[in-house]
């Protein structure tokens, strides 16, 4: 299992709109998707900056992962996430290696892609997602 790139940068805010301004007037990029992921209670905007992505993500309720994690360390990067040709195999991969996995199996995300996160207590500290392509 090697990942064939790194798929995004997560990066959690308080407010999405107040955060693509920053990306698009300050930084002069563009934002190609805003997208609401409801069972992970958060918005979503997509930047390419080369062949890497930044997700902005915005809770939308306060109990939410995203709202959780601002709570607790403010606004920032929250994850790295990996492109995977294989997330079930590559979760196999990692926990046969002792990895601790947050998701046993991947479940749906943003981009219509499968994700599934691993616990940053196995990944020194920075919460760890593969993704992949949905398969058929």
């Amino acid at each position: 299992m090697i990942p064939t790139h790194i798929e995004h940068l997560g990066i959690a805010v308080n407010n999405l709109d107040e955060a693509i301004n920053y990306y698009e007037d300050v930084l002069g990029l563009k934002c190609y998707s805003i997208e609401e992921v409801q069972d992970q209670k958060v918005r979503t905007a997509f930047f390419k900056v080369g062949e890497t992505k930044i997700e902005l993500l915005e809770s939308t309720t306060p109990d939410g992962p995203i709202g959780k994690f601002i709570e607790k360390r403010g606004q920032g990067i929250h994850h790295i996430a990996f492109a995977v040709n294989d997330i079930n195999t590559s979760l196999k991969t990692v926990k046969e290696k002792g990895v601790r996995l947050i998701d046993e199996e991947p479940r749906p995300g943003a981009e219509s892609l499968d994700i599934a996160f691993l616990h940053p207590k196995s990944t020194f500290g920075v919460l760890t997602e593969f993704c992949s392509k949905k398969a058929n």
